[in-house]
């Protein structure tokens, strides 16, 4: 029986080709070092954000084409409105146009007395729908003259107008909205040669006297 001697401890075998270096455990890495890991993270992050900065030019790019199409669009409706109206109003204007002779028909007709009867109805029902269509007749004695819609076809003087005055309709004129699509053809009085100055000279007098306190009594 063995006894153990007291105050030694038994060391553990070490083989013979190791060292007392290798049997001591290893130093763990010094804390600067970054691990390879995180190197090749950075570079898959760096990658993806660059394929982001794509995605949203591209993203941006077709928002302006989409935005410059709906505009592009939203005019194109608006011109072919535009044009459908005008194209009806130029329908409308040249048939309108046509059933001018025989609206002065019945005005004359009308003026002399003759509109009765059936041909009364008629008449009045034509008129009706013409207005409703949007025809509407203009020219009337003693309005001003206009020549971007009358027609003078007369001319006179007249001691008591005091410009270029419409003195007879010879021809109502019509128009839709703003359209013309006949001028009125009128006979004009302008005022009489010297009538101004005749007129002006009285006014003046009149002041005269009237500052003065009255004319002189004899």
């Amino acid at each position: 029986m063995t006894e153990e001697t007291p105050g030694f401890e038994e060391k553990p075998d070490v083989p013979s080709g190791a060292t007392s270096d290798d049997a001591e455990p290893k130093a763990a890495p010094e804390e600067g070092a970054a691990p390879a890991g995180d190197a090749s993270e950075a570079a898959q992050t760096a990658g993806l954000t660059a394929q982001l900065d794509q995605v949203r030019t591209a993203l941006g790019e077709r928002t302006a084409d989409l935005q410059r199409l709906q505009a592009e669009y939203q005019n194109y409706r608006r011109r072919v409105e535009r044009d459908r109206i005008a194209v009806k109003e130029i329908a409308i204007a040249n048939l309108l146009t046509e059933l001018l002779p025989v609206l002065d028909d019945i005005g004359r007709a009308r003026e002399h007395g003759e509109l009765v009867g059936g041909f009364k109805s008629v008449a009045e029902s034509l008129e009706t729908v013409a207005a409703k269509m949007g025809l509407q007749q203009f020219g009337k004695e003693g309005e001003p003259f206009d020549p971007t819609v009358h027609e003078a076809l007369m001319h006179s003087y007249a001691p008591d107008v005091t410009e270029t005055t419409c003195v007879a309709i010879l021809q109502p004129g019509y128009r839709i909205g703003e359209r013309t699509i006949r001028p009125a053809r009128v006979a004009v009085a302008e005022p009489q040669p010297g009538a101004q100055t005749v007129k002006a000279a009285d006014e003046a007098d009149t002041a005269e006297d009237k500052e003065s306190g009255g004319p002189d009594e004899g």
